[in-house]
């Protein structure tokens, strides 16, 4: 026994109130050889941290206006904002009397029917490790395949004309109740164009090697291509709707993945969507499998696709709570800050002329729901800002003042 190792039995021996025993080299008998153990398992996810809460006014974070408590930015406002920390829910997010309510369609997809996506799963409990040679990377070893169900909720507002090509806003992890609640309203209020809402729900799990991971951190087209192939033709048949071709009249949002995967699909897609809205996007590098064209994953949105691209015709809106997330996992890229990567983000779309507002928001941690119901109608009347509808022409919403 090690001089260090008996010091360490002598105190935790003493702290338990038991005299310690001495026994030397030449009393100590040989130890059996141990018999051999199970083989070491998957390594299990790590507990997330609580993170701490960020100031606005950190050094390095984009200038950003200070709004009165309780209020939201203009809708017609570019430009950094802070607001909280109240976050009272906004009159649209409640049912409102003598307003029409849309019909919402529930529809069932399987893994089995798609030609892109035949699914994988996380064994349960199991996470991944870090690549000894590159911290950027997630080694996986329990990932595989299996199949998976979603739902899709399609919402069509009392307001939509049959057989009219209509806008439409495409959002992740649904149904989203919230979001249809609010449209009602807006399109009333005719704040927001009459337009259908799809909400499609993930293929399971989260992260690295699991379904969603796959389909919203991952940085390229395919998930567009996979709603533009099998989500959209499904919702035009069984909901008897047309929805139009234009990407001017056609948005995406999402929260947390589900909002890197709005602007990943925005992205990679120009030709499809115009406009992009995201509550706590995980633009940071959560990409697995490892891609050599972007290593950083959605974190190379801001740290080098942005900056090296010509400005792309989106018009953005974005949020961040002053207690989102921070380097929950093993990986230890320095890429896994989501409040540091939306102000990235932010500085990146800003540099480059885009029309985006980005809200940080205090007294807030990943996906506020209390945020997201404070905002979310503003939110919306900001990215549909300025369309004019089916076949209209004119400048786009995305970038250049």
């Amino acid at each position: 026994m090690s001089t260090r190792h008996f010091a360490t039995v002598v105190v935790f021996a003493l702290m338990a109130g038991v005299q310690p025993v001495v026994v030397t080299a030449a009393q100590k008998a040989p130890a059996p050889a141990p018999a051999p153990g199970p083989a070491p398992g998957p390594a299990a996810r790590p507990p997330r941290p609580t993170p701490p809460a960020r100031d606005p006014h950190t050094p390095g974070y984009v200038e950003a206006t200070d709004l009165p408590d309780g209020t939201v930015p203009p809708a017609d406002a570019d430009g950094n904002f802070i607001i909280g920390p109240t976050h009272t829910k906004a009159p649209e997010m409640t049912p409102q009397d003598g307003v029409p309510r849309g019909a919402v369609h529930e529809l069932t997809m399987k893994s089995t029917d798609s030609k892109m996506y035949p699914g994988i799963a996380r064994d349960p409990g199991t996470f991944g490790t870090a690549d000894p040679n590159d911290p950027a990377k997630l080694i996986v070893t329990t990932s595989h395949p299996a199949p998976y169900t979603r739902k899709v909720a399609a919402y069509a507002p009392q307001q939509y004309v049959a057989a009219t090509a209509a806008p439409f806003i495409v959002g992740a992890d649904g149904p989203d109740r919230l979001l249809f609640t609010a449209l009602d309203s807006l399109i009333a209020q005719k704040k927001v164009p009459a337009m259908i809402a799809i909400s499609i729900g993930n293929g399971s799990g989260d992260a690295q090697g699991s379904q969603r991971g796959l389909e919203y951190d991952t940085m390229s087209g395919k998930y567009a291509e996979v709603v533009e192939t099998e989500v959209l033709p499904l919702v035009e048949k069984e909901c008897n709707v047309q929805l139009t071709k234009e990407p001017e009249g056609r948005a995406t949002m999402g929260c947390s993945s589900g909002g890197s995967c709005a602007i990943i699909m925005a992205w990679y897609h120009p030709e499809w969507y115009h406009r992009v809205l995201t509550y706590s996007g995980t633009f940071v590098n959560q990409q697995w499998p490892s891609n050599a064209e972007t290593p950083g994953g959605a974190w190379d949105l801001h740290a080098r696709l942005i900056p090296a691209s010509e400005p792309k015709p989106l018009r953005i809106w974005m949020e961040v709570g002053d207690k989102d997330l921070l380097n929950p996992n093993v990986m230890r890229d320095n890429m896994h800050d989501w409040v540091l990567a939306n102000e990235n983000m932010a500085k990146a779309l800003a540099a480059k002329g885009y029309h985006y507002q980005f809200v940080f928001a205090k007294n807030a941690t990943h996906c506020d729901g209390s945020v997201k119901q404070q905002t979310l109608p503003e939110a919306l009347e900001y990215v549909w800002l300025g369309y004019r509808g089916e076949g209209a022409k004119g400048g786009t919403p995305g970038a250049g003042k």
